[in-house]
Parts: C-alpha cells; structure tokens; sequence
C-alpha cells in the first residue's frame, strides 16, 4: 500500500453528444441496452447517468487526481448501418480545446478498410500534424482484419509519423461486430513487418490475454493497455492480481499501460485499485509474480503513457485543500 501522489494519464476516454441522435437504427438497442449492459455490468460501471462531455471527464479527474487523459471520438458505424459515427473528430477537438494542459487528442480515422487507406491516412496525417493527435485508435470490429495487407501504407504512416496506435484487442464485446477481426495473433504479423510501430493492445485482449502477454514480450514496441479491464479488476481484485502479474512476469514494468474506457468503468474505484495495486505475497511465492513498487504503479499509472505520447509527466490534477483537524497552525 501507498499513499505516493503519483502522475496518472489515462487514454481511451470517450465524449459524445446527444445519442438520441442516433437511437432510432435498429442496432443501436442491440449495441447499448444488450451488449453494452453486459459489458459495463462486469466493469463496475455506475448506473448513474452522466454528460459525457469535457467538463464532466475534467471534474472526475479533479475527484480522482487524474492528471492527463485522452479524449476520443466512438465510432460504432455499423450500429448505424455506416450513415453517421456517434462522434467526431472534430467535435473532440472543440471539447478538449478548454483544456490544454489536461486534455489530450487520442484519434480515429476508422473505418480505415471501408472508407479507403488513402483517406485514413490523409486524414490521420493532418490530424497529427496540425491538430497534434497524441494517439491513434484503430478499431477493427466495424472494418477488416489487423493483418490485411491493405493495412500495411496505414501502419507505415503511422511509424513514419511515430504516433502509437491503441488496438481494440481480444473479444469484440458488443452487436453487430464479429471478434474474429482482433484476435492477439493478428498483431504478431503487423509487428513482424512493422517493428519500429508503436502498439497499445487495450483490454489485455481479453479473453486471450495470455497470447497478448507473450507476444508483448516478444515484440519491443507493443504494450498492454488495462484499458476497460481495470474495472473489473478494482471490483474483483484478485483477477487482477492474476492479470497483471503475469503480464509483468512477460513483458515487465514498462510495457503495462494505464487506461479507463470512460465512460464504462468507475474512474474512482479504477485510480484507487492502481494506487494501491500490490499482489499478494502468497500469489507472487506460488504463482512467481514480481514484488510491486512504488516505481511499478508510478509506470503503469502514468509514466509510460507519458513516454509514448512526448508528455511531460508532472502533476496538473488540483490538491485537495487541508482540513480542519490536519494539524496546520
């Protein structure tokens, strides 16, 4: 246990606008009152309802001493049989604009297959370039799979450009979209042919994590993002003691990445549950598990995302003012 005041950033933070929007298509019950609810419920979500919007991510990062996060665009396409995104880049950019030193710019440019490689990477390079994208979302469900060879120009840009991608890996959670598109072993031939790019595989790639953990190890630049799973690890703890241990056994403390999937988990159980992340001493005599460290969290809290993106890692989340009874004169 700890109570060091670490420097927290936390990737995949979805915004989004008025869903009514987009409620009449078919799908889009399927997508959230069915898929979307069974998802949650394992993450811990909380059933009250809030605007997903910048001011309401900075106000619970305020609550919870996140320092930095990245605010991405939903696409689900297909819940809307491809006619609108339910978010944009550009109403991203407008939200996080307020905020520059706590907000950063995680993009998507998908469906990259269905709309065209060119395109995508028109769009992913002025996006990085004059919008100063942090991290690129790739998110294969709605588009083909990883290792299509059409993919190849896409991740060549992306290294050219040396923005890291993060990967909607493992099970494909929700209706309409098939699983069989991000599978972990579809990375190892994208990492073969492009070892210089840059990987965060969100989700441990759960339910095959275990593939994801020793491909990590293997490959130098590809990441394991907690991205989603950390809620279900603060309400079952011993999960992640599993998950995470053995994750660091593979590919060590500098490839564990911190994430949230906001609006899906609980931001406070998911910061308080890597605050004080410490497996236990049985677990790491009979199951082999490193020891964790102040310098462990501090890594996957925050200075790992930091070293992806070129941020500086200090503090920018207010402290909390002292109490009466703290003992100040």
């Amino acid at each position: 246990m700890t109570d060091t005041d670490y420097f927290i950033a936390a990737s995949e933070c979805h915004l989004l606008d008025n869903l009514g929007d987009v409620a009449h298509y078919p799908d889009f019950s399927r997508w959230i009152l069915s898929a979307m609810s069974g998802v949650t419920k394992v993450w811990g979500a909380p059933e009250e309802h809030v605007p997903l919007r910048a001011s309401e991510l900075i106000k619970q990062m305020d609550a919870t001493g996140i320092d930095v996060a990245f605010g991405l665009r939903e696409s689900m396409l297909d819940v809307t049989g491809f006619s609108t995104p339910l978010s944009t880049n550009s109403f991203i950019l407008k939200e996080i604009e307020p905020y520059p030193d706590r907000l950063f710019f995680e993009c998507n440019v998908g469906p990259i297959l269905r709309r065209g490689v060119k395109h995508a990477i028109w769009e992913l390079e002025y996006l990085v370039k004059e919008r100063n994208a942090k991290l690129c979302k790739v998110y294969a469900p709605e588009d083909g799979p990883l290792n299509d060879p059409e993919m190849w120009p896409f991740y060549e840009k992306a290294c050219e450009l040396d923005i890291p991608l993060t990967i909607h890996m493992g099970m494909s959670y929700v209706v309409p979209q098939p699983t069989k598109y991000t599978l972990p072993i579809l990375l190892d031939d994208v990492m073969l042919a492009f070892p210089d790019l840059k990987v965060i595989a969100y989700h441990m790639a759960w339910p095959f994590h275990e593939e994801l953990f020793g491909m990590a190890g293997k490959h130098r630049n590809l990441y394991i993002g907690i991205s989603g799973i950390v809620g279900w690890f603060a309400r079952a703890p011993y999960r992640g003691y599993h998950m995470i241990g053995q994750a660091l056994e593979w590919a060590g403390e500098d490839k564990v990445v911190f994430g949230l999937d906001w609006p899906g988990v609980d931001m406070k159980a998911c910061v308080d549950y890597m605050r004080t992340f410490d497996i236990p001493q049985e677990l790491q005599e009979q199951w082999g598990y490193q020891a964790i460290t102040d310098e462990t969290r501090a890594k996957i809290l925050g200075l790992n995302l930091a070293g992806l993106t070129d941020i500086e890692p200090t503090k920018r989340a207010p402290q909390p003012s002292p109490t009466a009874d703290s003992g100040t004169a």
